[in-house]
């Protein structure tokens, strides 16, 4: 049962995964590109945490913390210098 969740978890990741690269494509404005950007580092971050859980590592979710708050600090960065405008 463990597993078949695990399974369902990778497939619903990598639905998330395609649907954000096509929104990085489609997006026609800058904050739609840094909308599917975000979506893509939280998502890359449960795949992480599905990973540590498989591979029996936890090491890993120290990673995804660090990786959440990069993150969140490069999108303020990039939303205050949207913000300001080119």
């Amino acid at each position: 049962m463990a597993d078949l969740l695990l399974q369902i978890a990778g497939v619903l990741i990598f639905f998330a995964i395609v649907f954000g690269v096509a929104r990085l494509v489609i997006g026609r404005t800058a904050v739609d590109r840094v909308v599917a950007i975000d979506m893509l580092t939280v998502v890359s971050i449960a795949l992480i945490a599905l990973y540590a859980h498989v591979s029996g590592r936890f090491v890993y979710i120290d990673v995804a913390l660090v990786y959440g708050l990069l993150s969140f600090l490069a999108v303020l960065a990039i939303a205050r210098f949207l913000e300001k405008g080119p």
